[in-house]
């Protein structure tokens, strides 16, 4: 009894049980429900994207190298040297090589990767998605190897069994070029989820410079920069550290840049995409409104003829589509954000049972999903400014009936 008539008379019109009435707000809340519920899901998966693009895939990799054959000995001044460099948090001396694991009748291409464990934990986190045998397993003359669970399976190997490495270059016999092979150790095993789990070998870097016959050098140095997008002018400070004519730097942002600015690009797009999708359910609700005013026809007649004003019809209607609008988008966005919170678990529960792979040609193996509050807010604010927009039309053209004329045919 305290509130405006205006407010009184739309909620009155939204809670109103007139089966014509009421199914008209039923579509229009439906529709804002499934626009924004969409656009939620779809904006936290992208998020998702980002979060394992920022936290696993540059976690994992060197943010850059510093490519160039570089002797062995005096590599831990040459790492003291460019750990003092602004923005660099860690570095590590590495070999790289092409190479293939054979074993069980099967065999796969890799990327043999010759790392020291210790200074190769302060620029990946590779460490952490080991869960047999460690990092640490890869010792000097072991001839260990760490790799990926899927290629584990692929060559039908476990932690301890035998593999052996094919390398590239040739050995010269009696019977003519045969290529070099070399058996090695299955020290470890990990799975990150992501595309490293293809081809990534790990082996100690005294290992992988007898098999390649290195004769003491390394392919380069990894770093890790405190700041991900200022990595290109910290390597190349770097690289005059150690001598630019000795060495050239290598970012992540050459190998995965354009992958992460496509996240960012698609991201938006399909923000803007799915707030049209939002605007038709807004128009869906000015149509709705439309035939609400066609159907109270009447009762603004004898609202006006009782005194009411212009305002306090503009008020009723645009109460009645905020109304619908603040149910639409409240429960748009729980059934979004509850999607998004069960969306990761529903992939893997129907790739486990229905083996149903569409994450295959993605960076990660799996379906992430992050929920900010700040797109909670946007979308939110996004759906009832909309909302609210899409009731003025209605609102105004049931202020402009004229009571006589709907009168004379009720």
């Amino acid at each position: 009894m305290f509130r405006p008539l205006a407010i009184n008379v739309g909620l009155r019109y939204a809670s109103s049980r007139r089966s014509f009435v009421s199914f008209i707000s039923a579509v229009a809340i439906g529709g804002l429900v499934l626009s924004v519920a969409v656009l939620l899901l779809v904006t936290s998966v992208m998020n998702g994207f980002e979060r394992e693009m920022r936290q696993r895939i540059l976690g994992l990799v060197p943010h850059a190298q510093l490519r160039g054959s570089l002797a062995s000995d005096g590599i831990e001044d040459l790492i003291a040297s460019v750990r003092t460099v602004e923005g660099v948090t860690g570095a590590a001396p590495y070999v790289q090589e092409n190479g293939l694991l054979a074993a069980n009748g099967a065999s796969s291409g890799v990327v043999f990767h010759g790392i020291e464990p210790s200074s190769f934990r302060t620029i990946s986190n590779l460490g952490q998605f080991v869960f047999e045998g460690s990092l640490e397993a890869l010792q000097p003359g072991s001839f260990g190897v760490v790799l990926s669970r899927a290629l584990a399976e692929r060559l039908s190997l476990a932690a301890g069994d035998s593999v052996m490495a094919v390398l590239p270059e040739g050995s010269v016999t009696l019977v003519g070029l045969i290529p070099r092979q070399k058996r090695l150790r299955v020290a470890g095993i990990f799975d990150t989820h992501s595309e490293f789990d293809a081809r990534g070998v790990y082996i100690a870097l005294a290992d992988a410079q007898r098999m390649f016959r290195l004769s003491g050098v390394v392919s380069g140095l990894s770093l890790r920069v405190s700041d991900v997008f200022a990595v290109a002018t910290v390597a190349a400070a770097a690289a005059d550290r150690i001598g630019s004519d000795r060495i050239y730097p290598v970012t992540w942002m050459r190998s995965h840049g354009n992958l992460y600015r496509a996240i960012g690009f698609q991201r938006a797009m399909m923000f803007l995409l799915l707030s049209l999708l939002v605007a038709v359910a807004a128009f869906n609700l000015v149509s709705a409104l439309i035939m609400v005013v066609n159907q109270r026809q009447g009762d603004v007649a004898v609202l006006r003829t009782l005194g009411g004003d212009s305002r306090t019809i503009v008020g009723s209607f645009v109460t009645l589509g905020a109304t619908i609008g603040v149910i639409g988008v409240v429960i748009g966005v729980a059934l979004g954000a509850g999607a998004a919170l069960l969306v990761e678990d529903g992939y893997r529960l129907l790739h486990d049972r229905f083996h149903v792979d569409l994450m295959s040609q993605y960076f990660v193996t799996y379906l992430p999903s992050e929920i900010r509050m700040g797109d909670v807010l946007l979308v939110t604010g996004v759906a009832l400014a909309l909302s609210l927009l899409s009731t003025l039309y209605p609102a105004w053209r049931a202020a402009a009936l004229e009571p006589a004329e709907v009168l004379r045919h009720e």
